[in-house]
C-alpha cells in the first residue's frame, strides 16, 4: 500500500520546514509520498519548499489563493497512492499520529479512519471554536443519524478513489462539511482514533472563523438533501 500524504499549504513560512520534516521523519510502516499544493503563498513559502531534496516530496503550486479544498482537491489529483490523508503544515496535527490511523486499514477493520482530537484548556484555541467544532458535529449527527465525535479534523484517512470520488467542490474549509456528509450519504461510518493536537492563536496563524461553521452548516444540510447518491463500488 502506497500512503499519499496530502499537504495544502498557504503562508506558512513560520512553520513549514519543520512541519514537513515532521512528516517525513515518520516510521511508517508503508512507503509514502508527500505531495504538498502550495496555494498561492506570498511569504517564504516557495523558496522553503524549494530547498527539499526528498524523492518522497512533490510540490504543486497555485499561482493564485484558492483555498484549502481546491489545494487538496490538487493534490488529490496529482497523488499515485491507495490511500490518503491531509496533514497541515502549521503544526497543529502531529504526524506521528498518521501510523495509527493506518492501523485499522492494515488489520482490514476499517476503509475510513478519522482522528478525533480531544480538546482541553491547553490545547483548544477558544471556547467559542470547540463548542462550534461541536455544533457542526452535532448537526451532522442528527442529520445523519450517526455519532461521530470530530468532523472538522483534518486527519481524514481513507481510499484515494473514495476521495476522488466523492467530488469535493468546496474551495474553503467548507470541504472538512462536504467530505464527512457525503461519506454519511453514502453510509460510510468513520473509525474513530485519538490522536494529539495543539490549536494555533489568531497572532500565530489561525485561519478558521465562525463564517466557516456557518457555512459548513450549509453544506450539510443541502448533502443531506440532495438526491440519493449511488455507493461507490469496493
Amino acid at each position: 500500500m502506497l500512503l499519499s500524504i496530502l499537504v495544502p499549504v498557504y503562508n506558512e513560512a513560520a512553520t513549514l520546514d519543520h512541519a514537513l520534516k515532521r512528516i517525513l521523519d515518520v516510521d511508517y510502516p508503508c512507503p509514502v509520498e508527500v505531495v504538498v499544493v502550495d496555494d498561492g503563498s506570498q511569504d517564504a513559502t516557495p523558496e522553503i519548499l524549494a530547498r527539499f531534496d526528498d524523492a518522497r516530496l512533490r510540490v504543486h503550486r497555485h499561482e493564485v489563493n484558492r483555498g484549502k479544498g481546491a489545494a487538496v482537491r490538487t493534490a488529490a489529483s496529482l497523488a499515485r497512492g491507495d490511500t490518503m490523508v491531509v496533514c497541515d503544515a502549521d503544526l497543529e496535527y502531529d504526524p506521528a499520529d498518521i501510523p495509527r490511523l493506518l492501523a485499522p486499514v492494515i488489520a482490514q477493520d476499517a476503509e475510513v479512519v478519522y482522528g478525533t482530537r480531544t480538546f482541553s484548556s491547553h490545547t483548544s484555541y477558544s471556547f467559542w471554536f470547540v463548542a462550534g467544532n461541536r455544533a457542526v458535529t452535532t448537526a451532522a449527527n442528527l442529520l445523519f443519524n450517526c455519532y461521530i465525535r470530530d468532523l472538522e479534523t483534518c486527519f481524514k484517512l481513507m481510499p484515494l478513489d473514495l476521495y476522488r470520488k466523492l467530488d469535493v467542490r468546496s474551495a474553503g474549509f467548507g470541504m472538512e462539511a462536504e467530505i464527512t456528509g457525503k461519506l454519511l450519504r453514502l453510509g460510510y461510518r468513520p473509525w474513530e482514533v485519538p490522536v494529539s493536537y495543539r490549536a494555533r492563536s489568531r497572532a500565530e496563524g489561525k485561519k478558521l472563523t465562525w463564517r466557516d461553521g456557518v457555512a459548513a452548516l450549509a453544506i450539510l444540510a443541502r448533502t443531506r438533501l440532495a438526491r440519493p447518491p449511488i455507493r461507490p463500488s469496493a
